[in-house]
């Protein structure tokens, strides 16, 4: 017996019936030969994991943009702390943690330079609209290459958490397994929490300001709010599952999603609204859109592969696809190089040696 065969043979001894087995998976896009020692899933998350646009988000802001400061989350940090939360409700709810890890590993891949701003204003230049989940997708079943064929060919368990991650409304689509459901939820509560604990780090918000009834609830510590969050998602989430587990969904109890959800709005209020990071906001934008126009006039800058899909696809398309990949020192550096007028002055840069430094820059 392959290893492969003695890990999803153990997934069906240990797993609860709800879990999504491995040996199950509704399998990918493209047929392949098992790999005699992982999982699809664990096959998955390794691909995501040494993709280009994994490492690429270590880059990537995750609310505030260029922060001075080593301490301040970036959108690879905030991947790794869902991916953490929810392997913890995973484990409480005894569901597929390979499963889990390569959804959350993978969700924000297609998340633009400057966050949201970047987002923003792509959904406004794209004619058919642009969304960060949806441009995960594309990440990786188009853009990513792999065996010198486009996308990751992940499976279709893990495409569907990654699509379904997004928004926190009452009527959305759900992810079609819990796993998926539980990157959702584990997504909200990361980046509430951490994005209070670095607005606090920059001066933007006190303890105080926040509403007392939803500490009250959740607890006056970031690590506590956490562990109320985890600990009741799985104590109300098993209940749901004993009554009845083919309509039960992943969520806290109605008084703590009560507080998450005015914790969220509040956050929206105050600082995803706020001045600094709508001044923030309007300079990326600014940036992002002159860069979109500069690449429409002149495609042939891209590389090869964006001109490939604009040939295949259209160019708004491509050119949508090479600036959401970017990280957010990339993109500044792209617009100082194209817009920010340098000296082309042969020998002019010995004018800014140091003093004392010449021409061998010995001195």
């Amino acid at each position: 017996m392959q290893v492969r065969q003695e890990i999803e043979a153990r997934e069906k001894k240990i797993l609860a019936p709800w879990a999504a087995l491995s040996c199950q998976t509704t399998g990918r896009e493209f047929k392949e030969e098992p790999d005699p020692i992982r999982t699809c899933y664990m096959l998955d998350r390794d691909r995501v994991v040494h993709s280009k646009s994994f490492r690429r988000l270590k880059h990537k802001t995750q609310v505030f943009i260029a922060p001075r400061g080593d301490h301040y989350r970036s959108r690879l940090t905030h991947t790794l702390e869902v991916n953490q939360i929810a392997k913890t409700i995973g484990a409480g709810l005894n569901l597929n943690l390979d499963l889990i890890e390569a959804i959350a590993l993978a969700h924000d891949v297609g998340h633009t330079p400057f966050a949201h701003a970047g987002e923003q204003i792509l959904d406004s230049l794209l004619s058919s609209g642009f969304r960060h989940n949806e441009n995960s997708i594309r990440v990786l079943t188009r853009v990513e290459q792999h065996k010198g064929k486009n996308g990751l060919n992940l499976s279709k368990e893990v495409l569907d958490g990654v699509l379904h991650h997004s928004g926190y409304g009452n009527n959305e689509n759900l992810a079609g397994t819990l796993e998926g459901q539980v990157i959702r939820l584990s997504d909200k509560i990361a980046y509430v929490q951490h994005d209070i604990d670095d607005s606090i780090r920059a001066g933007l918000l006190t303890l105080d300001q926040i509403p007392r009834k939803y500490l009250e609830v959740l607890g006056e510590t970031h690590s506590k709010r956490i562990a109320t969050l985890v600990t009741d998602t799985i104590s109300y989430t098993r209940q749901l599952l004993e009554k009845d587990p083919d309509k039960a969904k992943v969520e806290p109890s109605p008084i703590v999603e009560e507080a998450l959800r005015g914790l969220r709005q509040f956050m929206f209020e105050t600082i995803y609204r706020g001045s600094v990071c709508q001044a923030e906001r309007s300079r990326a934008m600014f940036v992002v859109e002159h860069l979109f126009h500069y690449y429409m006039h002149h495609p042939l800058k891209m590389s090869p592969l964006y001109q490939k899909i604009a040939d295949e696809e259209g160019l708004e398309r491509a050119v949508v696809d090479y600036i959401s990949g970017m990280s957010d020192a990339y993109c500044i550096t792209l617009f100082q190089d194209i817009y920010i007028p340098q000296s082309l002055v042969p020998g002019e840069e010995k004018l800014f040696l140091p003093v004392g430094v010449d021409d061998q820059g010995s001195n």
